[in-house]
């Protein structure tokens, strides 16, 4: 199902990010624009088939797991990596159309038990995630490289457009990376 809706967006592009300077993000930010690799739309457009191939098979049931208390279950995680995603696309589109208001912070910790994610069946978040990557890819490839140096403010700190780009798939390859290593192996 990934595949076939993100078939259109996995087409290739000559990408016109350049990886943003230090200056053009927090400083929290540094390992998510450095796990994006070269170039972080290939990486969006590859993640939702790593992680259709890393959640095939699993059920309801698995997807409730968590790899240590106080942890979050994989729907938890996964409804994190949406929440992310749809607020940094948000950020990217306002900054990318000139709006200068600075862009208030959130705190995942607060949005992820109110987001009732081990309620949902895997399939429901897996749609929500694949339109929520879709709108993103669309958003993304259809900015150009002013609109993609262009700076803003976000969470108190400066923020360009093409960073949040890297931050983005950076974000997700970081959560990826956690499924392969801590959850998955136990569920084995």
């Amino acid at each position: 199902m990934l595949r076939e809706t993100l078939m259109p967006y996995l087409r290739a592009m000559s990408s016109f990010l350049t990886p943003p300077a230090a200056t053009e993000y927090a400083p929290f930010y540094a390992h998510y624009v450095r796990l994006a690799g070269a170039d972080p739309l290939q990486a969006l457009r590859a993640q939702p088939l790593e992680l259709e191939r890393l959640l095939a098979g699993l059920t309801d049931e698995q997807a409730r797991f968590r790899y240590a208390p106080g942890k979050w279950s994989i729907k938890e995680k996964l409804v994190h990596m949406v929440d992310t995603e749809r607020i940094f696309a948000y950020r990217a589109l306002r900054i990318a159309r000139g709006d200068a208001t600075p862009l208030a912070g959130y705190e995942q910790d607060d949005y992820v038990p109110l987001s009732d994610a081990d309620a949902r069946p895997l399939a429901d978040i897996l749609a929500e995630y694949t339109a929520v990557r879709a709108a993103t890819l669309c958003l993304f490839e259809s900015l150009g490289a002013v609109a993609a140096e262009r700076c803003g403010t976000a969470s108190g700190h400066p923020v360009s457009v093409r960073a949040l780009v890297y931050m983005l798939a950076g974000h997700e390859a970081h959560h990826l990376q956690l499924l392969q290593e801590r959850y998955l192996p136990q569920l084995a």
